[in-house]
């Protein structure tokens, strides 16, 4: 989190510092939205995306081939989980036997 300070000008207005600015791509006529958090406001985009219908994009995708059913993309979420898991467990086992060798080693 980065903490900035600003001044409050007569008219209401702030300035936010350009490497803030810069990093949420916000140019001159962004519109936020200012939320009150109790002690303190919050500035989020107020559209960063156009509104758009599935069919209107759907062109970008690229995909040929058959239509996939909702078991063909059941399955490969399913399989996407499976190899995360395997991924997740590994580096947990390694990382235990890294601590038990660490363990052994401090105990003489």
């Amino acid at each position: 989190m980065i903490m900035e300070s600003t001044k409050l000008s007569s008219k209401g207005q702030i300035i936010i510092p350009k490497h803030i600015r810069s990093s949420y791509h916000w140019e001159a006529g962004q519109e936020l939205i200012v939320i009150d958090t109790g002690d303190g406001i919050l500035l989020k985009s107020k559209a960063p995306f156009l509104k758009s219908t599935l069919n209107a994009v759907a062109g970008c995708l690229n995909y040929k081939g058959a239509a996939k059913t909702i078991d063909d993309m059941n399955a490969a979420v399913a399989k996407g989980l499976k190899a995360q898991s395997s991924s997740e467990d590994q580096t947990k086992k390694v990382s235990f036997e890294t601590q038990q060798a660490i363990e052994t080693e401090v105990h003489f």
